[in-house]
């Protein structure tokens, strides 16, 4: 097992959660991609098709997202996407209100410097932020 999903492993471990084949897999496979994925994508995905069904990811999701290990995207009323909350590493989206794709923003975050002077001037720890532009994208504009 790559050191960086033994290292999530032990994370889930350490918030109570069960190792399970399928939790490798599924911590593997959001870790592998560069983008958030939808229930079905994961579901559909090499490592997890022939390893458990649909429902069991989405259960595995939520127990990650409930425990603070995945970020769910989206618009309510479109699939939701899903990607790993790993810390020191941090994207912020754009998500198009049509069709609900969603990708990366490949700029610097201009919250850091922000969350930098609120973690200081208030004392609060573990401060993170989520960040999520919506709009049109240029296939559906």
């Amino acid at each position: 097992m790559d050191s960086s999903v033994q290292q999530l492993v032990d994370r889930c471990r350490g918030l109570g959660l069960r190792r399970t084949k399928a939790l490798e897999q599924l911590l593997a496979t959001l870790l592998e991609t560069a983008r958030p994925m939808t229930l079905a994508e994961l579901a559909d995905s090499p490592r997890l098709s022939d390893q458990c069904d649909k429902a069991t990811v989405f259960r595995l999701l939520q127990r990650l997202e409930s425990h603070g290990l995945v970020r769910r995207l989206g618009l309510h009323e479109r699939a939701a996407y899903f990607t790993l909350l790993i810390p020191d590493r941090h994207h912020d989206y754009l998500i198009c209100t049509r069709c609900g794709s969603i990708e990366a923003i490949k700029a610097p975050c201009p919250v850091h410097a922000l969350e930098d002077e609120i973690r200081e001037s208030t004392g609060f720890r573990d401060l993170y932020h989520e960040l999520e532009f919506f709009g049109t994208c240029p296939a559906c504009a």
